[in-house]
């Protein structure tokens, strides 16, 4: 069954964009400013959606400056949300070459659980090829029911 035009609900789209250094302040800085930007656009400080996405943008801009980190270039934090539908988030750096390990760390290993948690938190997750150079990892949260 198809919707008539004049009873469909219009959908907003909210974008957010902003360069950081690559440094771990820059990454604490993209952690709060998305949620800074999530609580603008109507998604409440200590609410669930508002954790989840300061959980994921943590773990991926920390990444972000720890292995993706090429000296004098920034990394970029993108945030694309439609009330009710989806909240995607994206972490670019300029390092391509360095991809995500898949799989599971091993017991003893001291590093590589924060993509376990982007995974719990998101709906999927995946790396994209940025162009000129560089990749982007980018998550997203379903928030349909």
């Amino acid at each position: 069954m198809t919707i008539p035009a004049t009873r469909r609900r219009p959908v907003t789209v909210r974008m957010f964009a902003q360069r950081f250094s690559s440094t771990p302040r820059g990454a604490r800085l993209a952690r709060r400013l998305a949620l800074h930007q999530l609580h603008q656009w109507g998604v409440p400080y200590g609410s669930a959606l508002s954790e989840s996405a300061a959980t994921v943008v943590a773990e991926l801009a920390a990444n972000a400056v720890t292995h993706g980190r090429v000296p004098g270039r920034d990394c970029e934090l993108a945030l694309l949300y439609s009330p009710g539908l989806l909240l995607r988030i994206d972490v670019s750096d300029t390092r391509g070459e360095r991809r995500p390990a898949s799989g599971a760390p091993g017991p003893l290993d001291e590093g590589g659980r924060g993509l376990l948690l982007v995974g719990a938190l998101a709906s999927r997750w995946e790396v994209l090829d940025r162009v000129p150079v560089g990749k982007t990892v980018r998550a997203e949260l379903d928030l349909r029911g």
